[in-house]
């Protein structure tokens, strides 16, 4: 997972009024607040009175038109998350990251799967990067991509960290997606689900340019080859899996599509667990919103108090949920569904 941009401060008002004129602008301002309450209120009465029922029965046509929730299975969800944790730290170049590959490709073994690998020239040396797209047909001319990267970070490669959440939850997310749109016809827009890598930073702190590697990469590429242009939507999946899930407001998301994703949370009933705050963050979707195509980051960057688990030994299994996959998954797979009828 990458890094939240920084926050410009606040200012402050140094200023002081004389106390009598400040007083009389603390009384007039009360008497106007007053009467502009009042106003608020009468019209909000009005308008209640005007559309509460029309927006009741549009409401129940939307459900309707849309059906039941999607199917998530979170207990094989989770299931996934502990085989990929149980591989130990999977940096660019290891065994276990190969190991990882390739557990990835046995459950993709049945569909349609494209292998985009080169090899990366670092700081830290040559590596070989491997992303893998399974792409599911649909019936209407266009695709939404879904993505996770699967990497752990290089510069803690001797230690115990294992990504449980930051790599592996959402990795294995797209695992049970892909679960749901094995075998079955497509009413819509195509669906790949993109497994990314060398996404981590090979540096400590974060380091922009030695990072995003895999997503970089696929950018430019899927931009020369002209693929780039059919892409409606780009979903990113980013430490999903927290037991306390609370999904950002992310600030360099496309604005409309984030209000499909709220949207989706909302009819589903999830509404809470999303865009509690707003910040932005540098992620796997940066290089698409470069390249204009419409991009979310759905992304939990509150992991622990303080965000203390965070590329650490203490990114374990204990601290994930099966709720939270199915939350994002369903969540993800309504947005989805919401986005073939745009």
């Amino acid at each position: 997972m990458t890094h939240r941009q920084g926050q410009k401060p606040r200012g402050e008002y140094r200023g002081q009024l004389p106390v009598a004129l400040a007083l009389g602008l603390t009384l007039s301002l009360s008497l106007f607040a007053c009467a502009r309450a009042k106003e608020a209120a009468a019209a909000r009465k009005e308008a209640a009175a005007s559309t509460s029922a029309p927006a009741a029965a549009d409401a129940s046509t939307t459900a309707a038109e849309l059906g039941p929730p999607p199917a998530f299975d979170s207990a094989r969800a989770m299931q996934y998350v502990k085989e990929i944790v149980a591989f130990g730290p999977r940096p660019i170049g290891s065994a276990n990251h190969k190991k990882v590959e390739d557990y990835i490709h046995a459950h993709l073994k049945d569909d349609l799967v494209e292998d985009d690998s080169f090899t990366v020239d670092t700081t830290e040396g040559k590596f070989p990067v491997h992303n893998i797209i399974a792409k599911f047909p649909g019936t209407k001319d266009g695709i939404i991509v879904i993505a996770s990267h699967y990497d752990t970070n290089y510069p803690l490669r001797d230690t115990a960290y294992v990504g449980a959440n930051d790599g592996a939850s959402s990795s294995a997310l797209l695992l049970e997606i892909a679960n749901q749109l094995r075998g079955k016809k497509r009413e819509g827009y195509s669906v790949w689900l993109l497994w990314d890598d060398a996404e981590e930073s090979m540096r400590l702190p974060w380091f922009d340019p030695e990072s995003l590697y895999g997503v970089r990469h696929l950018a430019q590429k899927w931009q020369d080859d002209g693929t780039i242009k059919k892409i409606k939507a780009f979903l990113l999946e980013d430490m999903i899996g927290d037991a306390d899930l609370n999904i950002e407001h992310e600030g360099n998301s496309t604005p409309w599509l984030e209000d499909m994703i709220y949207q989706a949370a909302t009819k589903l009933g999830y509404q809470s667990h999303f865009f509690g705050r707003t910040i932005p963050m540098d992620d796997d979707h940066i290089p698409f919103v470069q390249h204009g195509v419409p991009s979310a980051d759905l992304i939990d960057f509150e992991y622990g108090y303080g965000n203390v688990f965070w590329h650490t030994t203490q990114d374990t299994v204990d601290k994930l949920s099966p709720k939270s996959l199915e939350i994002v998954g369903t969540v993800t797979l309504e947005t989805v569904r919401a986005l073939d009828k745009k």
